[in-house]
């Protein structure tokens, strides 16, 4: 039960904890940066390079072979940079998302650090300050 314990233990760490939570997060948040750059970003740039799909973009090595009764014998060859070009783009358009995401944070964070703050009551008074006001206050009350 020993070995149970310590997983119990590791696992139930907030660290761990938050890590899953930023994991599974990020990997939606994946997805949301996936269809923004395949479904937004992409068809208008394709557009503007005259319909090229970039996914489709690949350099043919090797001809397929074709076979009897019109299969393929031996699939084609290619190099898909294309594919290449497309994960380029979706990493930097997540790297950028996410510079933007954590600027806009450290940029709240320093708003609450710069806010004023209330101003520290003034400090109690000491003993021998509370004793010598009572004796000036002794004294003025015998000499009136």
């Amino acid at each position: 039960m020993k070995f149970l314990d310590e997983f119990k233990a590791f696992a139930m760490r907030g660290n761990v904890l938050d890590m899953a939570v930023g994991v599974i997060i990020g990997g939606a948040f994946g997805k949301i940066v996936s269809s923004l750059v395949g479904d937004i970003i992409m068809p208008p740039l394709g557009f503007l390079l005259k319909g090229v799909d970039f996914k489709d973009l690949s350099w043919e090595m090797k001809s397929a072979v074709p076979g009897t009764a019109g299969s393929v014998a031996e699939p084609a060859v290619t190099l898909n940079y294309g594919l290449f070009l497309q994960s380029t783009f979706d990493f930097l358009i997540t790297a950028f998302a996410i510079f933007m995401f954590i600027k806009l944070i450290n940029k709240i964070a320093r708003k609450k650090e710069e806010a004023p703050t209330a101003p520290a009551p003034p400090p109690e008074p000491t003993k021998e300050e509370v004793l010598l006001s009572e004796i000036r206050d002794l004294l003025k009350g015998k000499n009136n």
